[in-house]
């Protein structure tokens, strides 16, 4: 009897009942998986775009992704930075071409490491859910176009298109490349036409753009205060006296037949009476211009980037500009690394790219020989200036060191 209590059924009855079980649980995992794929498959259709030849390894990875990111849940909170990378990860493999393939290739153990730490991200969905219910994250390529939330307003030959280049490495910041002038040109032409010139952007990521001459224009800043009195503003600015001559340097490359340097600096040479009607000298008067700008804006609102930081210590300034824009310090000394022939930074890996990136030969253009006496004439013209602008940003500059 007691023997019987212990073993109720055979061995043989009972290891048979174990297996029948798990098999069971097997098949049944293995049918919901089928059916959840087969749900997301239907949620969303999305078209790959054609962006050359790629193969092996690479090709089977953009299929996994396009069926990934049907399936990610964006969690903006512990995981936010991590769901950026693997969006950015898509963004990059979307654009692969032929000639990337050997680099990739030597990469793969990293592509597969962010793979499997994209896995982790997976999430349950209400009944009838879409992953993309929330707004959180979109598939590749969706999103909206937004005003910008901040520009770069000026000032025109003094470092914007560096700037630019460098924040849109930063996977919150989205920029549009071409200069809109939608506040001193375009206004007429309507909201509706300056957004649509704007990239779609993801819940978090900042739209931006910059129009140097908005600094300058005196309906700017009150166009700007009416279509958004948020708007975070940057003014990257320059030794007025080096960037005049800059400013003319870019002129001349264009006109080769204008009047000298000298001669447009004066509005008569023998009495060294300054044309400040001349762009080139006008747009150095920083305080003038900023005073305009204080009429519709508060100073918090205003990021004063120094130029020659931007060259010396382009970590450094980035770093106040994504504090300023209340970002994460993303963007950081290893992304750059400094060129002898261009005498500029250049970054290590550009949006979108594995390739070093350094500006175009516009930049950096050698500048002619000025007068010393000209320049120096110039330096005690911004002087003045210079102090009452050091003191509206209580920021020094250096420039009259």
């Amino acid at each position: 009897m007691a023997f019987s209590r212990v073993f109720s059924d055979p061995p043989s009855k009972s290891i048979f009942r174990t297996f029948a079980v798990m098999l069971l649980s097997i098949l049944g995992s293995v049918y919901f998986l089928h059916c959840l794929t087969e749900r997301c498959g239907t949620c969303i259709r999305t078209e790959r775009r054609e962006t050359g030849p790629v193969e092996g390894f690479y090709a089977s990875k953009l299929k996994d992704f396009e069926s990934l990111r049907r399936k990610r849940l964006q969690k903006w909170t512990s995981t936010r930075p991590l769901v950026m990378r693997h969006h950015s990860l898509i963004q990059r493999l979307e654009r692969v071409s032929e000639e990337d393939l050997s680099e990739l290739e030597a990469n793969k153990h990293i592509f597969q490491s962010n793979v499997n730490l994209s896995n982790s991200l997976d999430v349950d969905l209400e009944p009838g859910g879409s992953y993309f219910d929330t707004g959180k994250l979109s598939a590749l390529g969706e999103g909206s176009k937004k005003l910008p939330q901040a520009i770069i307003i000026g000032v025109k030959k003094g470092g914007t298109r560096a700037l630019l280049e460098f924040l849109r490495v930063h996977p919150d910041i989205r920029a549009v490349g071409a200069e809109p002038h939608f506040f001193d040109r375009n206004y007429d032409n309507g909201l509706d036409w300056y957004r649509d010139l704007m990239p779609k952007t993801l819940e978090g990521q900042i739209t931006m753009e910059k129009t140097p001459s908005y600094f300058v224009t005196h309906e700017a800043p009150a166009r700007i205060y009416a279509t958004s009195r948020d708007t975070k503003l940057i003014v990257v600015v320059r030794d007025p006296v080096t960037r005049a001559i800059s400013d003319y340097t870019q002129t001349l490359s264009k006109k080769p037949d204008i009047p000298t340097f000298e001669s447009l600096t004066f509005k008569n040479r023998t009495t060294e009476l300054i044309d400040t009607s001349w762009s080139a000298i006008q747009i150095g008067i920083y305080a003038k211009h900023l005073d305009n700008w204080l009429q519709f804006f508060p100073m918090s609102q205003i990021l004063f980037v120094s130029g020659e930081r931007l060259i010396s210590d382009p970590a450094g300034e980035l770093g106040r500009v994504q504090d300023f824009l209340g970002l994460k310090r993303i963007i950081t000394d290893k992304h750059f690394y400094f060129n002898q022939t261009k005498g500029f930074p250049c970054l290590k890996k550009a949006e979108g790219s594995s390739k070093p990136h350094c500006l175009g030969k516009t930049k950096g253009r050698t500048h002619p020989n000025i007068d010393p006496e000209v320049v120096q004439r110039l330096r005690d013209f911004y002087k003045p200036f210079n102090m009452k602008f050091y003191q509206m940003t209580g920021r020094q500059f250096g420039w009259d060191d």
